[in-house]
């Protein structure tokens, strides 16, 4: 795997991660705002760090790398708070469970973490055309 496919989940997931999260708070979103604000911006950082790399894959890493472990804080956040609210057996806003909503959060997160390793993995150096 190579910044290939950490570029390719990223922009799936810019798309997916602002969808996902209008359909959970469809509903709710009126009651705080913020919570349906933080995956736009996530999702918008993620899209950009892809463009970047897509223009130039050594100048572009630096910005994808910022993406994801932007994504992998807020995941850390995201899928601890939600681990807390099944616990306390709190509904979630989601149209599924409380325990769907935790494993989606941990797959996502364990994607954006392996994302991020592969974006900081070296890339091979140009070759020169003398």
């Amino acid at each position: 795997m190579t910044i290939k496919f950490s570029r390719w989940l990223a922009i799936v997931g810019g798309f997916v991660l602002p969808l996902a999260e209008t359909i959970r708070r469809w509903s709710t979103w009126r009651e705080s705002p913020a919570n349906l604000f933080d995956d736009y911006v996530i999702g918008a950082f993620l899209l950009y760090g892809a463009w970047r790399v897509g223009k130039d894959p050594r100048n572009g890493q630096r910005y994808l790398a910022a993406a994801w472990a932007f994504a992998c804080g807020m995941g850390y956040f995201s899928f601890f708070r939600q681990l807390e609210r099944v616990q306390l057996h709190e509904a979630d806003p989601a149209p599924i469970s409380s325990e769907s909503v935790l494993i989606i959060k941990g797959v996502m997160w364990g994607l954006a973490i392996v994302a991020l390793a592969l974006t900081l993995r070296r890339l091979p150096e140009a070759s020169s055309k003398s």
